[in-house]
């Protein structure tokens, strides 16, 4: 059985925006599904570290 940590909570920006590390919400270290108001999106980590999301 493996454990692995739990997402650490974000990070409060200066002006008080929260920064989230994309490698956190992207447990298999490619995608990641994410729920928006009954819509479900696709993030996506690319070869070269870029990001993208889709609907």
């Amino acid at each position: 059985m493996t454990t692995s940590e739990p997402a650490s909570s974000p990070a409060p920006d200066t002006d008080g925006i929260a920064i989230h590390d994309a490698r956190d919400l992207v447990p298999n270290g490619v995608t990641a599904n994410i729920a928006l108001d009954g819509q479900l999106y696709t993030l996506r980590i690319t070869q070269a570290g870029n990001l993208i999301l889709t609907k």
